[in-house]
């Protein structure tokens, strides 16, 4: 199984892009916490690879002025456990969404622990330096299944990383898994997001992941402000 990850980042991924345009540099950031058990990990890695396979996601890809985005993937938990992040990936035609379906299908877990949003949010919206990418929007797609860890040194990690998402023009949109915390969606909005036309969807539970997700990168993608926050 590792062997053919492997075949597929090396297919898919290139180390840079010579300021290649797109219409959208998107990071996926994922909860590997404690929290998730391996059902609820690999409920996720279905969700997203069932909302990369669908053809209106596909279709949204292939609707903007450069007919291409471009994703990564950062996995976060604990905030003193190094995050594991991606190399970039260009979909445009249905092929490409189909091979990064399959990457996320495998996504490796690798850190857990505690819940580290603000230093996952930090990482994420690093992967947008000298990538060699250019795009009108730049959104970091958060999700998760509960609140920031009680601080121990990283007590400003939150304000610090929607800091730096408004300083670099950044959005930042969170889906909140919400069957063990039902404020959870409230909290996301006074914490987590930022920027303009940021949002948070919520599902009910991981079995409601995959279609929240796919909503979510819907309006993602195709930036529907003007829809009503659920």
């Amino acid at each position: 199984m590792r062997g053919a990850l492997l075949v597929v980042i090396l297919l898919f991924t290139s180390p840079a892009f010579a300021d290649e345009t797109v219409d959208l540099e998107l990071v996926l950031a994922i909860d590997a916490s404690s929290s998730v058990d391996p059902t609820e990990w690999q409920l996720q890695r279905q969700g997203y690879a069932a909302a990369f396979r669908d053809q209106e996601i596909q279709a949204a890809i292939a609707s903007g002025p450069n007919k291409r985005i471009a994703l990564s993937v950062v996995v976060w938990a604990d905030a003193t456990v190094p995050r594991w992040d991606s190399q970039w990936f260009m979909l445009a035609l249905p092929d490409d969404s189909e091979r990064f379906a399959d990457f996320m299908a495998n996504l490796p877990r690798i850190p857990e622990g505690g819940t580290g949003i603000g230093m996952g949010l930090a990482a994420a919206i690093r992967k947008f330096d000298r990538n060699g990418l250019v795009a009108p929007r730049q959104v970091v797609d958060v999700s998760g299944d509960g609140r920031e860890t009680p601080p121990r040194e990283n007590v400003v990690m939150i304000p610090m990383a929607n800091a730096l998402a408004r300083a670099r023009g950044v959005t930042v949109n969170g889906l909140a898994i919400v069957n063990e915390d039902p404020g959870l969606a409230g909290w996301y909005r006074d914490n987590v997001i930022a920027g303009r036309g940021s949002f948070v969807i919520t599902a009910a539970d991981y079995g409601d992941f995959g279609e929240a997700m796919r909503k979510k990168l819907l309006r993602e993608i195709t930036h529907q402000e003007r829809l009503t926050m659920q």
